[in-house]
């Protein structure tokens, strides 16, 4: 199946638009959230480069954040880019763990393979990929029991509609 970021766009949009006043935009470089502002009157959900991973894991950050953190840029997150030392790239995989399990939900619904992200390829934190991905499929089974956040459960639906994924998902759907 060819995945295209056009889809991803207009799935969202459709789906959050109207109802959350958020649309999600290809961007050119970082990816970002940015809320309502002078310059412009919906959040953008911005991705980056047109990569389809990138919109899936933004969305997923959006997904996770809830109503006041989306009104902060980048949900008001820390975030230091690559080149991460090893505190901070624990740090960095201890907040990841629920976006990346709602991102790994979102590649369920799509079809598409999920790989983890440790987002560090030229910082000194070393990390273990194996145990990282444990944790976030750890929090996929802990959503799968207790519901996924509602936007989350929202957004799972529209994609698994438009590619055609039959729901619910379950354990199944997820191997380490």
């Amino acid at each position: 199946m060819s995945y295209q970021y056009q889809d991803l766009i207009r799935i969202f949009n459709h789906t959050f638009s109207t109802s959350m006043n958020t649309q999600l935009v290809k961007g050119d470089d970082e990816p970002l959230y940015a809320p309502i502002s002078e310059t412009c009157e919906y959040h953008r959900i911005i991705f980056a480069h047109g990569f389809f991973a990138s919109a899936l894991h933004e969305v997923a950050h959006w997904c996770l954040a809830g109503d006041s953190r989306r009104l902060l840029e980048d949900f008001g997150y820390w975030y230091i880019p690559d080149g991460r030392d090893q505190a901070q790239q624990l740090k960095f995989e201890q907040v990841e763990i629920k976006p990346q399990a709602i991102e790994w939900a979102l590649c369920v619904a799509v079809g598409k393979k999920f790989e983890v992200s440790v987002d560090n390829l030229s910082g000194t934190g070393n990390t273990c990929r194996a145990a990282f991905r444990l944790a976030v499929y750890q929090q996929v089974e802990i959503y799968l029991s207790t519901g996924f956040p509602r936007d989350a459960q929202v957004f799972i639906a529209a994609l698994a509609d438009f590619y055609q994924t039959p729901l619910p998902l379950n354990r199944m759907h997820f191997t380490l």
